[in-house]
């Protein structure tokens, strides 16, 4: 996950340009230097003195990384339009008056240039007549794909209605037990000695199933023995959304049972299920009461179940803390991937993200112990796996191990670009917020031609770009608007 995908030639660091000018051969010296051209007595000196990337919506942070067909400004003496500026034929070759060129142009902004198609990364310079060029200057870097300016930070929780609260049992390493009887023989002594030799805190035990299905293995009595052996206890329960206010009333009782938390597994069956998602969350609240920490545990990937409501079980009222269940071999990809996909998707709700990881299936113990350390690269407050039943011994040893630092990764921080056409629960979350600035913007799930009309107003008026794609920049201006209130309990979202 290092390198960007699409970059043409890896670029040497970035330095000042050459101080080149002789004749505009095959092979220009490679000098270092300050650039400009070598003088010659009775003519100005021509010289480049920066190179950046312009528009900014169209760049990254660097100002020397720019996209093909992109538009370099740039500054320096004696440069007018007209000027012809060249691009090495290969990546970091040595530039000479053959390789790929564009002219300079003037604009309000200053002298710029477009990236020719057949350019590649690596120093520029101004050829200033058939015989005479500029020093080099660069390196600047390539890319094949849009680059977008760096996102800001994930939107805040609302701090009014449900902040998330500190200290709670998800800020630790956890284990997901399914049947206590299968983990460690049901030996409450063993599991203790257990999750304590690897570092697990909290214990995530399955309460209940469904509507009416509260589990006997979820007492009282358990959790006041494993309190009493050091560790904290949430519930978990699978929910269907059939009988919604049953699921909540079982959730609540585990609660009374002396869960310290509660987290909600909804899937596949709660798809599209925007009403019984509500009328959960609205009961499950007004029996826990609105602080009580609840986390949901969902598919990791928002945009391969777009009618999922995970703008209603991380929405205002909902649950205050996202623990998406990242099985990377479960889903076929590594586990640089599954983190890089879900915090892209999951980052929009707002929620604290606390990964959940795969110690079952044959993974190998070194993506186990990668897991440990991503969470920590993406500074993730908490972390758990599925499951204890299907912990082999090596997993146990690697929970163990204390985390070293990843070298030359750097975490994902994308936001999922929207436009027209797409649809589901990330335009919901997107339409709710733009409708905050522009009234009229209706919340459906579906991004059609007036809601390009409603995202382009809203980015004037935020002084973006008017593309009508909602990217970095306006997700950050749109996050920081609440999302207007939407009741489900008529009938879910058209686009969903």
């Amino acid at each position: 996950m290092g390198a960007a995908a699409g970059l043409l030639g890896a670029a040497p660091a970035a330095g000042a340009a050459d101080a080149g000018g002789t004749a505009a051969g095959d092979a220009p010296s490679r000098s270092t230097g300050t650039a400009g051209s070598r003088r010659t007595p009775g003519l100005p000196v021509v010289r480049i003195l920066t190179v950046s990337c312009v528009p900014a919506i169209h760049c990254s942070g660097n100002p020397h990384q720019v996209s093909i067909h992109g538009l370099l400004l740039l500054t320096g003496t004696n440069l007018r339009a007209g000027m012809t500026v060249v691009f090495p034929k290969r990546p970091n070759a040595v530039i000479s008056r053959f390789g790929p060129s564009s002219r300079l142009r003037q604009t309000s902004a200053g002298l710029v240039v477009e990236v020719p198609k057949a350019a590649h990364t690596g120093r520029i310079m101004v050829m200033i007549n058939r015989t005479r060029h500029t020093g080099s200057f660069g390196p600047i870097t390539l890319f094949n794909h849009a680059l977008h300016p760096p996102p800001p930070p994930p939107a805040p929780v609302d701090p009014v209605s449900d902040p998330p609260v500190t200290g709670t049992p998800f800020e630790t390493q956890g284990m997901w037990i399914w049947y206590i009887s299968k983990s460690d023989g049901g030996s409450i002594p063993a599991i203790a000695e257990q999750a304590h030799a690897a570092g697990v805190s909290t214990l995530y035990i399955k309460s209940s199933d469904g509507s009416s299905n509260f589990w006997s293995q979820f007492t009282p009595q358990l959790v006041a023995e494993l309190h009493a052996d050091g560790l904290k206890v949430c519930a978990w329960q699978y929910v269907y959304g059939s009988e919604p206010l049953g699921e909540a009333a079982l959730g609540a009782e585990a609660v009374a049972d002396g869960a310290e938390c509660l987290v909600i597994d909804a899937e596949s069956e709660y798809e599209g299920r925007y009403a019984a998602a509500q009328t959960y969350i609205d009961e499950l609240r007004a029996k826990v009461g609105p602080a009580f920490p609840i986390g949901l545990a969902s598919f990791p990937y928002v945009s391969y179940h777009p009618s999922e409501p995970y703008s209603v079980f991380l929405g205002p009222g909902g649950a205050q803390y996202d623990l998406p269940q990242m099985y990377w071999k479960d889903i076929g990809q590594s586990v640089d991937t599954v983190y890089a996909n879900t915090y892209i998707g999951n980052r929009i709700y707002g929620r604290p993200i606390y990964p959940l990881g795969q110690a079952y299936g044959g993974v190998s113990p070194a993506e186990l112990l990668r897991f440990r350390e991503e969470a920590v690269l993406y500074g993730a407050p908490g972390i758990s796996f599925w499951d204890w039943q299907e912990a082999t011994p090596a997993y146990w040893a690697t929970l163990a191990q204390a985390p070293a630092p990843l070298a030359g990764v750097t975490p994902n921080a994308e936001y999922p670009e929207l436009s027209t056409g797409a649809k589901g629960d990330e335009v919901l979350w997107m339409q709710e917020h733009l409708a905050a600035a522009v009234p009229t913007q209706q919340t459906t799930g579906r991004f059609d031609a007036a809601t390009k009309a409603d995202v382009e107003a809203f980015q004037s008026q935020r002084a973006i770009t008017p593309t009508g794609i909602v990217e970095a920049a306006t997700w950050a201006a749109l996050l920081a608007l609440p999302p207007v209130a939407v009741n489900w309990t008529g009938g879910g979202p058209s686009g969903g």
